[in-house]
């Protein structure tokens, strides 16, 4: 599906990004209202949303509470660029990515394709393009790549699209560090960029869903001025 929502007040960008996107073959809705914007991306079906955080009547970060309660629909946020605070706390709430403003629209639409091809095009139980087995299971944590869920001693962790596919990444590779390049070109579709936290962001959001693992304290290591790594539960003897 290629139905997007965009949900911004300034209707210019509105129309500029309808008319770009729909020459790129995705179907385009507009809303300019933060409510509004937030019972249509919950009312009807979309396969992402673009998401500004300055909006009348209900901002950015409300909406995107909103979905969230409810929903894992993928959420592309606006932020005004150079604003640090806006790019963390959207990735706090639950943003699958964050895009600054202004930017140029192929952009926007390689970080969409970059979404779709994590969550809808990827085939099941695949990392990277590489066919893996379907179900993970690390010490308490299982994951299925069937169906995209995760369970700790059986009880359902309710993850966005990006922290499953980074969960996934680390468990199958668990006892290996992962350099932070790596998962952010496997998890966001893109290279890491000087000063980009994003990816640290969505792990401390992974480490506060998954608690800590009794034997080893903190599930996901890092390991300073490379990358993170999974820990490997302690064997008993």
């Amino acid at each position: 599906m290629n139905r997007i929502l965009v949900i911004d007040d300034d209707i210019e960008l509105c129309e500029l990004l309808t008319d770009y996107l729909s020459s790129e073959g995705f179907e385009v809705d507009t809303v300019n209202h933060g409510e509004q914007g937030a019972l249509r991306a919950l009312a009807e079906e979309y396969a992402l949303v673009v998401l500004d955080v300055m909006l009348p009547g209900m901002n950015g970060f409300d909406v995107l509470r909103k979905i969230r309660a409810v929903s894992r629909l993928p959420v592309i946020m606006l932020t005004a660029r150079g604003d640090d605070i806006d790019r963390i706390v959207g990735l706090e709430l639950g943003a699958d990515d964050y895009l600054p403003k202004p930017f140029n629209p192929r952009e926007l639409v390689a970080r969409i394709r970059a979404i779709q091809r994590r969550t809808e095009t990827a085939a099941p139980g695949s990392v990277g393009g590489a066919q893996q087995s379907r179900d993970v299971n690390v010490g308490d944590i299982i994951l299925s790549s069937v169906n995209r869920s995760v369970k700790r001693n059986g009880e359902q962790i309710e993850l966005t699209s990006v922290e499953f596919t980074l969960l996934e990444l680390l468990l199958r590779q668990a006892g290996e560090v992962i350099s932070r390049e790596d998962l952010v070109e496997k998890s966001l579709g893109r290279k890491l960029s000087p000063y980009d936290r994003s990816i640290d962001v969505h792990i401390s959001s992974l480490r506060r869903k998954l608690g800590h693992a009794s034997e080893t304290g903190e599930r996901i290591k890092t390991i300073r001025g490379i990358g993170y790594l999974y820990a490997l539960p302690e064997r008993v003897i």
